[in-house]
């Protein structure tokens, strides 16, 4: 008896030593760093310098209004749905932006291959991925 108390309490000890290990949910980017983030990933658009500017300027303006929009609803006790929806009207007005600086092509990369890879990616969650995560 005395054995199974303690190898239930080592087993115990070490599944909370590897929970902790993986980090739990991580941190979210700050403003600063969501916008450095966001212009580097648009650097295959190839943008000229006037173009640079203004889109640099809009990504700054969008990050910074959603982030006052999200901590004002969070303060009042906003739902997710209002939020999506804000974030929605915010992401709206931003692409209705770039779509007047950037040429057709250049606004068709950024909707198929830059503005879905900002999405946080939020793990499947259930089965580790076949090979063991190896």
């Amino acid at each position: 008896m005395k054995k199974q108390l303690v190898l239930t309490a080592f087993a115990a000890l070490l599944s909370v030593a590897a929970v902790i290990a993986q980090g739990g949910g991580g941190q979210r980017m700050t403003p600063e760093e969501r916008i450095k983030f966001t212009i580097e990933k648009m650097a295959p658009l190839n943008l000229d310098a006037a173009t640079k500017a203004k889109s640099d300027a809009i990504i700054t303006d969008f990050v910074n209004e959603s982030q006052k929009a999200m901590d004002e609803l969070r303060a009042g006790g906003g739902d997710r749905e209002t939020m999506m929806a804000k974030r929605k009207e915010l992401a709206d007005a931003r692409d209705v932006k770039l779509k007047a600086i950037y040429t057709e092509a250049q606004y068709k990369q950024w909707k198929d291959e830059i503005e879905p890879s900002l999405r946080p990616q939020r793990p499947g969650g259930g089965a580790p991925p076949a090979g063991g995560g190896k």
